[in-house]
């Protein structure tokens, strides 16, 4: 049975680390939530470890400048691992070939600079579709347009039998007031296609590894009942957790705010409701994080 609490601070002492997604829960795509941002400074200073758990496809590095950019202040996190990184990683292992299509915004090529802990990397080539062995995708070339576009180009790459390699699973985000699509509504409907997709974000398995990395490489050895994983998304932050056997504590007014009937807190009855819909079961729920 899912908790209401009304504050982090509740229950605070009960985990030692936290696994905190972003956007929704610290940030909303354009300013920092200023309560979210003083409750983890608050934990952090009563000995707790932060690692921010994003489904960004852009580098730690990016993600650490982007976050000052929205004025999330350093005292609220220890470190961060990105669905970027651990799909970058996967990438320079040669996952989806050598010669591969890019599928993202301009901005987003970074995702190609080299990374260090790889290995002997095999050399990256972007190339045309028809040209490709492989397909990465950090998100849609136009985030408002319907994934459907994709469509004929992912009818090809199907029939070659390409990979795709997700960089973020997210299906959709908030910034703002405004909803854009991501990476994971087009690797969902190239699978249903009949495609391949390699997922590296919450809620799979590689993502939750890098995250305990960077725990340890702070030297903090925490066991897994002693985490807290915190999100607004229920089929990546909450399926994610309950993968891992961690606890997990639901931000109901982020990307279901509207289903959750969330104000400052969520109506109860729409929030069973909304949880036996997404047939998950988060150890705590709260509207807000603060």
């Amino acid at each position: 049975m899912t908790r209401l609490i009304t504050a982090l601070s509740e229950i605070a002492q009960g985990y030692d680390a936290l696994f905190v997604d972003l956007w929704g829960c610290v940030h909303d795509g354009v300013r920092a939530l200023p309560e979210a941002c003083a409750a983890l400074s608050a934990y952090r200073k009563g000995g707790g470890a932060v690692v921010l758990v994003t489904n960004s496809p852009r580098p730690r590095g990016d993600v650490e400048r982007q976050l000052r950019h929205f004025g999330v202040p350093d005292d609220a996190w220890d470190t961060i691992a990105t669905s970027g990184d651990s799909a970058r990683a996967a990438m320079f292992t040669g996952a989806v070939g050598r010669r591969v299509w890019f599928i993202g915004q301009p901005q987003e090529v970074i995702f190609f600079d080299p990374i260090k802990v790889v290995e002997n990397p095999v050399e990256i080539t972007r190339v045309a579709l028809d040209e490709a062995e492989g397909i990465v995708c950090t998100g849609p070339f136009d985030p408002m347009a319907d994934p459907e576009v994709m469509r004929p180009q992912f009818l090809a790459a199907k029939t070659r039998g390409l990979k795709l390699l997700c960089a973020n699973p997210d299906i959709v985000v908030d910034r703002g007031e405004v909803r854009e699509w991501c990476a994971g509504a087009l690797a969902r409907l190239y699978t249903e296609m009949g495609g391949e997709s390699l997922y590296f974000g919450k809620p799979h398995p590689p993502i939750y590894d890098l995250a305990r990395r960077r725990l340890a490489a702070l030297g903090r050895d925490v066991e897994e009942a002693r985490i807290l994983a915190i999100g607004d998304g229920a089929q990546t932050d909450i399926r994610g957790a309950m993968g891992e056997d961690v606890d997990s504590l639901f931000i109901t007014g982020g990307l279901a705010a509207k289903e959750t009937r969330t104000s400052q807190h969520p109506d109860e009855t729409a929030l069973r409701t909304y949880i036996k819909k997404e047939m998950i079961a988060p150890t705590y729920a709260i509207g807000y994080l603060r």
